[in-house]
């Protein structure tokens, strides 16, 4: 069993900076592939960014060249950074696991990007 706890989230302006964090538990960490999601209220959760168990990063196009996922594998933790926020950012943003033929998902933080 993983479970995944967010933090992070907050209220930032427009152009500005945030990073989200994920505490992982379990031993198996390194060798799930973790992710970030995000949702805003009745829309579908959307893929964000990605990290595989081998370091490898995906990102979605709207985020590439201002989001940065990373992970660190001796803390059990993985990181988005986020710069030049937008208001179109705004939305809870989930951490993910998988592997193992599982999926696991934490509660989710909250950004807004407001004036």
């Amino acid at each position: 069993q993983v479970q995944l706890v967010e933090s992070g989230g907050g209220l930032v302006q427009p152009g500005g900076s945030l990073r989200v964090s994920c505490a992982a538990s379990g031993s198996i960490f390194s060798y799930l592939n973790m992710g970030w999601y995000r949702q805003n209220p009745g829309l579908q959760r959307d893929r964000v960014a990605l990290v595989t168990s081998s370091g490898s990063t995906w990102y979605a196009e709207s985020v590439k060249g201002r989001f940065t996922i990373w992970r660190d594998n001796a803390k059990n933790m993985v990181y988005l950074q986020m710069s030049s926020l937008k208001p179109s950012d705004t939305a809870v943003y989930y951490c993910s696991a998988a592997g193992t033929g599982k999926e696991y998902w934490g509660q989710g933080t909250q950004v807004t990007v407001s004036s």
